[in-house]
């Protein structure tokens, strides 16, 4: 199928030809029809799988055959809720591009900023609103804002809203929604507070899954790494070091984790720069746009901050710090190998993050390969006669049998350190020997 075949407008058509764009995406292809019968529309799918435009292409259709463009006090019609600044940026910038020749008006409104130039687009009319949840309600609470002509709403990443503790704010902006309103609501994963929040936004609804093993298997060659905690600088600037000219992205678990990584690599000559929720929306744009450009070749990022993130032929994504929540791991793997781009994901595990490797195998239903041998061994683990209560020692004499337990516990190590896959020699994963060059 071909976008063509979807019968959209050919405004619409033309933009996303200059775009590069000819066949949908699964997400795509199952979503647009559904949405361009109006039906409301839950979706379940990881970033990266083109989720934006399967809710934006549609938005874009209705209101460019349904809108007189020559209103200037045109109120809001589309609104996308999100739940970063990063992410309703990106947002922002796909519709522009899909709707550039529609002659449809978008903004993006998101806190941390002054409100001054929101508001003055607001008032100067927008088809399109795409926000995050508090500056959104702040901007309703001050008149700035209303629903009356809301026709089209769409909810993105809902588990994240969860997350980040927006869910109370979002239960407040559904209940100011019009009754008659097309709505989309889309989420990674779908715990139960989720579910109940699909139901009090959605009415008569399809539901499309894209599964998240998908990705993981077919497009992304994956690796972990065991190694202490301690040693997990020296070997993330092992692995860039020979690395120089590839884009690659860190993931840390903690806002405080991110910038000590950055200091780490400062402290070995390797430009990065984080991305997290402390830092101010200023220096978050410019990491990311260098980031883009080429500019800057290391980025941290934690996962929140990272939603926003949608970088072409990124090479390598590193997992620093293993996620506790399994389907975390796919969202950020998922971040390389997009479309038809392969990629590659490694992760360092240490002895505390070992049951979270065993959750995400369990998820994603095939073992992660074991990287060979490195020099950064894990010499903190644990073997199942290592966490057993050390014994009392009755005198200075060491019993015969616990210089052989020593031994057989160095060869475990040495054994789970060196066991795995043939796929990757060394650090460089297969298919990247000759990363230097590229």
């Amino acid at each position: 199928m071909t976008f063509k075949e979807l019968g959209l407008a050919e405004p619409i058509l033309e933009a996303l030809q200059k775009e590069g764009y000819t066949h949908p995406t699964p997400i795509q292809e199952q979503a647009i029809p559904i949405l361009l019968k109006k039906k409301d529309l839950l979706g379940v799918a990881q970033t990266g799988t083109g989720k934006t435009a399967a809710f934006s292409i549609p938005i874009l259709h209705h209101l460019y055959e349904g809108i007189s463009l020559r209103d200037n006090r045109r109120k809001v019609k589309a609104l996308i809720v999100t739940p970063t600044r990063e992410l309703a940026i990106q947002i922002g910038e796909s519709i522009t591009a899909y709707g550039k020749y529609t002659g449809l008006k978008n903004t993006v409104i998101f806190g941390g900023v002054k409100q001054g130039k929101q508001v003055n687009a607001l008032k100067s009319g927008v088809d399109i609103l795409v926000a995050t949840p508090g500056r959104l309600l702040d901007l309703m609470n001050q008149g700035y804002i209303t629903f009356k002509d809301l026709e089209f709403v769409v909810l993105d990443e809902a588990d994240q809203m969860l997350d980040m503790g927006f869910i109370h704010d979002v239960k407040k902006i559904i209940a100011k929604l019009p009754p008659k309103r097309q709505s989309l609501f889309f989420s990674a994963t779908m715990p139960q507070d989720i579910v109940e929040l699909s139901k009090a936004m959605l009415g008569d609804f399809e539901r499309v899954t894209i599964k998240p093993q998908q990705a993981t298997a077919e497009k992304v060659d994956q690796g972990v790494y065991f190694v202490s905690k301690k040693n997990k600088p020296k070997l993330l600037v092992h692995l860039l070091q020979e690395r120089p000219k590839d884009s690659v992205l860190v993931f840390s678990r903690t806002k405080h984790g991110a910038n000590k990584i950055v200091k780490k690599l400062s402290q070995a000559g390797i430009k990065s720069a984080a991305i997290h929720g402390n830092k101010s929306q200023t220096a978050r744009q410019k990491a990311l746009g260098d980031f883009k450009d080429g500019k800057l070749m290391v980025l941290i990022a934690t996962d929140i901050a990272a939603r926003g993130i949608d970088v072409d032929e990124l090479s390598l994504v590193i997992n620093y710090d293993l996620p506790n929540v399994s389907e975390t791991y796919v969202h950020r793997i998922g971040r390389t190998g997009r479309a038809s781009a392969s990629g590659i994901a490694l992760s360092f595990c240490d002895k505390e993050e070992r049951p979270y490797l065993r959750d995400i195998e369990k998820l994603i239903k095939q073992p992660v390969p074991r990287m060979p041998e490195h020099q950064f061994v894990d010499d903190d683990s644990e073997t199942e006669e290592d966490v057993q209560p050390k014994p009392q020692k009755p005198n200075k004499t060491s019993h015969p049998n616990q210089n052989k337990n020593r031994n057989r516990n160095r060869n475990r190590k040495k054994n789970r350190n060196s066991s795995g896959t043939n796929k990757f020699r060394g650090s460089k994963p297969k298919g990247q020997r000759n990363s230097d060059s590229q």
